[in-house]
């Protein structure tokens, strides 16, 4: 007689498992915005397999400054600019406020100019025109549409970034070598080599990143109907925070990996060194789709929708983080989940970040070129609101039981150390 094995067990603990999934999973799928896809694809393009042990060796730094910045907002029930208003003085907060905001604003713009420039690619309309109707069809969504139903219908247009794992795996590799570039670093010290260095550690350890992160655990605190979080807040929780916090910062690594090796692989092995359009980054996953007819139109058709999807989701995160910030240093009311009377001084910032932006794209500048310079631009800006992360976190005031331990301090000051360095670096070299 056959034993039936039930399969419920399984099946409720991989449930469990995925419950847990939530601003950690987001984060990390935001953090592969166009702005990401542009800088990882030049890097590859440039370098080669040159910068590929980059998306390995960021991987802990990332998550432990992630986890930090989920931490302070699980535990103490505020954002950062909120915790940074009750603890330090207006200078240190309008500072944070402003970097952050400034920051987001033009990594807006660019993300609005990538949108239209590879809608550009299927639709003969004006430049302008297309980055038009992005900003108003954002603004419409963000400020009428609550977010989490939002972000539910934009994340199954992400799921183009797929293509960039599928061509890793169709083409033909030289896996002994790949692997070797990428678990031996390679480093260079020319501009070329650490400006884009730079951008690729501005693009993954990214300033939007630890504002929104810990403002979405703020919300979660406030849906599961606690208050303040340190009233709620169990080692239970931490654990199933770092869960989370720790599959998206996976997720998004090796998304950054598979995107630098296509970069290496398609791109610099066949000439391409400099991508100067969206069309040259769209070639990256002409292999996916070689066999069929018209193959360019089919590769600039999959590499068009995973930067609009992923642009029209990283927007209102970058939009929102910044709005987050300058609503807590002002005590306004502030979530996505608000309808716009309750929040009109949240809202009118996520509004003014985003026209502004849209501003940014009639001055001239070339929309891929902008996104590389947008990634080295928040690289210099998270060096600063890396320390403050890191004394915020260590606080035994703030965090009591729950502040930093050892590991989680030696991971912050290393990162904080080879941002700084690789900042200061750029500079000396220009």
């Amino acid at each position: 007689m056959a034993v039936k094995h039930n399969s419920k067990p399984a099946k409720k603990n991989i449930w469990k498992w995925l419950t847990v999934l939530g601003p950690g999973l987001t984060t990390g799928a935001a953090d592969d915005d166009p702005s990401g896809i542009a800088t990882y694809s030049q890097t590859g393009a440039q370098f080669g397999y040159g910068q590929l042990w980059t998306a390995l060796y960021m991987l802990p730094f990332m998550t432990a400054v992630q986890e930090a910045c989920a931490r302070i907002g699980l535990v103490t029930g505020k954002g950062i600019a909120a915790v940074v208003k009750a603890h330090y003085s207006k200078p240190v907060l309008y500072g944070v406020v402003g970097l952050v905001v400034v920051a987001n604003t033009i990594n807006i713009g660019a993300d609005i100019g990538a949108m239209a420039a590879a809608a550009n690619l299927l639709i003969p309309m004006p430049f302008i025109v297309l980055t038009l109707l992005f900003t108003v069809t954002i603004l419409l969504l963000e400020i009428f549409t609550s977010y989490r139903v939002y972000s539910k219908i934009l994340k199954w247009l992400a799921l183009a970034l797929l293509s960039y794992p599928i061509t890793v795996f169709i083409t033909q590799q030289d896996w002994p070598t790949v692997l070797r570039a990428t678990v031996v670093p390679h480093i260079e010290f020319s501009f070329a080599f650490l400006f884009i260095i730079t951008g690729v550690f501005g693009t993954t350890i990214t300033p939007y990143m630890f504002f929104w992160e810990a403002s979405q655990e703020v919300e979660e605190i406030k849906e599961n109907g606690h208050a303040n979080g340190k009233a709620g807040v169990c080692w239970a929780d931490i654990h199933n925070m770092r869960k989370d916090n720790a599959a998206g910062m996976i997720i998004s690594e090796f998304t950054t990996w598979c995107i630098l090796l296509v970069g290496a692989t398609v791109l610099y092995k066949s000439g391409v060194k400099d991508i100067k359009t969206a069309a040259d980054a769209a070639k990256a996953l002409e292999p996916l789709v070689h066999s069929f007819p018209n193959a360019g139109f089919w590769a600039k058709l999959i590499f068009s929708v995973g930067i609009i999807g992923l642009g029209l989701l990283a927007v209102p995160v970058l939009s929102g983080s910044a709005a987050y910030a300058v609503a807590e240093a002002f005590d306004w009311k502030a979530s996505l989940n608000l309808k716009l009377k309750k929040a009109h001084g949240f809202y009118s910032v996520i509004t003014i970040a985003t026209l502004i932006g849209l501003i940014i794209n009639f001055v001239g500048i070339d929309p891929v070129k902008a996104l590389i310079y947008t990634a080295v631009l928040n690289g210099v800006a998270a060096v600063p609101l890396l320390f403050l992360i890191i004394k915020i976190s260590t606080d035994d005031k703030i965090m009591g039981e729950f502040k930093s331990g050892w590991l989680s301090k030696a991971l912050l000051w290393f990162t904080f150390v080879v941002m700084g360095g690789a900042a200061v670096a750029l500079f000396f070299t220009i």
